[in-house]
């Protein structure tokens, strides 16, 4: 094994084993290949550095966590769960189908899964325990729903798979869209088999003077993802506009029109923002130099010539890359994993003639399915963090609906029509 490849595969492997934050990681096997191995300048580290966080796109991130936040901690959340839950009446299982439906609807205007944990969960998943649903049923049902927060535009992921593989932030906003509802829908289906086989019927009935009032009331949040999406579809405003736009929307709603949150509690917002921000921006950086050198160092070349000579047909192909992403979502954050699994994987897509925007939206779902699969899906923590559940009836949970995503995931990896419907 050459001094390169030990330095960019084997160090970082060692680093993770000890438990080193991942942007240490990062920037260890950078510096050591760098400095050591192919006897560049230090300076460069420090050139790259400032080129991988100069990006257009990257500005919409903090704008849309800060939205993101100030609707889940303002009374958005809870006006849209009222709604969703006025909408679905008398469904059988209208409590985890609440659960479901307001984590879509919140999709719409967060971009972050764990903000999807807390605030969805926090209001919904005392009331499945309440209802009589069990501890591994409900934490799983959140967990897993929160996923669907990294397909359904605003994306943070989709915003870091734009930057690494330089593809349109809007086509790859538009691609996420059906694929991000089918999840859905495979979820919502699941969850009308399990209450139907516990033998539970509706113990509601809709009523629309109740979903009147449901919407008279929450009208403002309601439009909040109207607002946004709509002015981006109708090309009023670029994404990052979208972004600040958002921000703007949320602070209007949640401070003048609900007056849930004073100015202490906004500045509270911005400064849970700030540091999330910096805590991606700093993986942002690190992941930039850590992807040049595989490009520059020929990595990737190699790695699309390699399986050129094994002369794997593209659907071989694209399940080795399946199963290689969802190790990597448990593993490692979501903006670790697109930052540096994109330069090495979308050549070898493109070379089989897959679409860069396609590619991204696999991509994505991989990531997004990692994020609550066991032993370390970043969602799992949060949620035992929120609800205080058990990590082992959690990682029980999930697991049917790990299976509705992995065959959706299939459907999306194989029809590329589903992604870029609005593309042919």
């Amino acid at each position: 094994m050459s001094g390169l490849q030990w330095s960019l595969a084997v160090l970082p492997i060692v680093l993770l084993v000890l438990g080193y934050p991942f942007f240490v990681i990062l920037l260890a096997a950078a510096s050591v290949a760098l400095t050591f191995v192919l006897g560049m300048p230090s300076q460069l580290i420090h050139q790259q550095i400032f080129a991988s966080l100069d990006k257009y796109a990257l500005i919409a991130i903090p704008f849309f966590v800060f939205a993101g936040d100030l609707m889940a901690r303002g009374g958005i959340s809870q006006r849209l769960v009222r709604w969703v839950a006025s909408m679905i009446g008398g469904v059988p299982g209208h409590l985890p189908q609440t659960a479901l439906g307001t984590t879509v609807v919140f999709s719409a205007i967060s971009g972050s899964t764990a903000a999807s944990v807390a605030a969805v969960g926090s209001m919904t998943y005392g009331r499945l325990r309440e209802a009589g649903y069990s501890e591994r049923f409900a934490s799983g049902l959140i967990v897993s729903a929160a996923a669907i927060d990294n397909l359904i535009p605003p994306s943070v992921g989709f915003i870091l798979y734009s930057v690494a593989s330089d593809s349109s932030l809007l086509r790859l906003f538009t691609a996420g869209i059906v694929p991000g509802i089918l999840l859905g829908a495979g979820f919502a289906l699941y969850i009308h088999m399990y209450v139907l086989a516990r033998g539970e019927s509706s113990q509601r009935r809709f009523r629309w003077a109740e979903f009147a009032a449901a919407t008279r009331q929450g009208v403002w949040s309601i439009a909040a993802p109207v607002v946004v999406l709509g002015g981006l579809y109708a090309g009023v405003f670029s994404p990052t506009e979208a972004a600040g736009i958002a921000c703007v929307y949320a602070l209007l709603v949640v401070g003048v029109v609900y007056r849930e949150m004073g100015l202490r509690e906004i500045i509270d917002s911005a400064a849970r923002t700030a540091v999330l921000t910096a805590q991606v921006f700093i993986i942002v950086a690190m992941a930039g130099i850590y992807s040049w050198l595989l490009t520059v160092s020929g990595t990737s070349d190699a790695a699309v010539k390699m399986l050129g000579e094994l002369n794997l047909p593209p659907f071989a192909i694209l399940i080795a890359i399946n199963v290689l992403l969802l190790l990597v979502g448990t593993c490692v954050d979501t903006a670790s994993a697109i930052l540096v699994m994109t330069p090495v994987l979308l050549p070898i897509a493109t070379a089989i003639g897959v679409d860069p925007v396609h590619f991204g939206v696999i991509l994505i779902m991989n990531l997004s399915l990692g994020t609550f699969t066991p032993p370390f899906g970043v969602n799992l923590f949060i949620a035992q963090a929120v609800f205080k559940a058990s990590l082992r009836q959690m990682y029980l949970g999930v697991v049917p609906f790990f299976l509705v995503g992995l065959f959706v995931l299939q459907l999306v990896t194989y029809v590329p029509s589903i992604s870029l419907w609005a593309f042919r």
